[in-house]
């Protein structure tokens, strides 16, 4: 676990923030998750940084132009179209 471990004023007070109502064992319990969320960050300080030469390439393809699909090969699976489009559900 973190040594700074999270207090419950910190809890409740990002619990206001996102308009959610918490007991006291939720403010607790999520004392203790948001501790070790922090733990495993500080873990991620451990990571060695890579500069320099290394064996890491970029293994990125190049972008290429190609055709995209017509309208009508779009529209084919659809399940309802209409004057050449889409077709969904009522939004009201």
């Amino acid at each position: 676990m973190s040594e700074r471990a999270v207090d419950p004023e910190t809890v409740r007070h990002v619990a206001d923030l996102a308009r959610i109502d918490l007991d006291d064992d939720e403010v607790d319990r999520f004392a203790e998750q948001f501790s070790d969320v922090l733990a495993y960050f500080e873990t991620l300080d451990e990571v060695p940084d890579v500069e320099g030469d290394s064996d890491l390439t970029n293994v990125m393809r190049a972008d290429e132009v190609a055709d995209g699909l017509t309208r009508e090969a779009a529209l084919r699976n659809a399940p309802e179209t209409e004057d050449g489009y889409f077709k969904g559900p009522r939004v009201s």
